[in-house]
């Protein structure tokens, strides 16, 4: 009796130390040394999409004739009587569920697909070979394309890319990176394709999962879940976590330790 007591109290013991280690599953891309290298995914860049905005601007030495290519709309200012001002700005071309717009003198364009240095290349092309413009300057941008990241992250939200090749890592950044309870080991990717919803996992913790994986550079809408631990989770309920408090060990073992010197003395 006394050695099943001495044994149950030995386990105690070793389960509160190894409750007390430390977790491996914290910190990222794990074995990535210095000078190592980590083949990496092709560069991907955003492609326009349908229900995208986009801004068209097309410049020139002659600013009269390029103009015309500009959409312009009035900036109106809440709170004034003046209401519509002279004052305007470029706006935006939304694109249809077939990927098309409907462009100035150009006529329909089909931008779906296209990254947005391919369409300026192609409204470009377009009114040089129309004799429209002999020296047009065209610049696009994304105006709408944003990413989710949710869940166990510091602020969870909406982010714009910023950028045509941002990277899972530079949209968790942004949302002030994961909580110490996100699992690290199981991030949630998920991207329409193709009018499906699929769902891709990343192991941050691991550098091949991170760099080859498909969703390492993100596309506009993607929605990024950093699921809680069971910690976190169990945290939803009254005593969830009571029997991983090292207070809660540390009584258990006291009366343990109490009840063996009774028994012993």
């Amino acid at each position: 009796m006394e050695k099943k007591i001495l044994k149950s109290f030995i386990a105690c013991v070793l389960l509160a130390l190894w409750s007390c280690s430390t977790p491996k599953d914290i910190t990222y891309m794990q074995g990535f040394n210095d000078l190592a290298s980590q083949e990496v995914t092709m560069p991907s860049r955003i492609t326009v999409q349908p229900d995208d905005k986009i801004s068209i601007i097309v410049t020139s030495k002659d600013p009269a004739l390029a103009e015309v290519f500009n959409l312009a709309i009035a900036q109106y200012r809440i709170g004034t009587t003046q209401g519509y001002t002279s004052e305007s700005k470029v706006g935006s071309f939304t694109v249809d569920p077939s990927g098309n717009i409907d462009y100035p003198l150009l006529g329909s364009l089909h931008l779906s697909g296209m990254t947005r240095h391919e369409v300026a290349d192609m409204v470009k092309h377009r009114i040089i070979t129309a004799n429209l413009l002999k020296d047009p300057i065209v610049t696009v941008e994304f105006l709408n394309a944003s990413v989710s990241v949710l869940g166990d992250v510091n602020k969870p939200g909406e982010y714009p890319i910023d950028r045509d090749d941002m990277t899972i890592l530079q949209a968790i950044a942004k949302a002030g990176d994961l909580q110490i309870t996100g699992m690290r080991n199981n991030v949630l990717v998920v991207r329409e394709e193709d009018g499906r919803d699929v769902a891709y996992r990343i192991d941050l913790t691991n550098t091949a999962s991170i760099m080859e994986s498909p969703v390492y550079y993100l596309r506009q809408n993607d929605v990024v879940y950093v699921e809680p631990n069971n910690t976190r989770k169990r945290q939803a309920t009254a005593n969830g976590n009571t029997a991983l408090n090292p207070s809660f060990w540390l009584s258990f073992i006291s009366v343990v330790t109490t009840v063996c010197v009774l028994i012993f003395k």
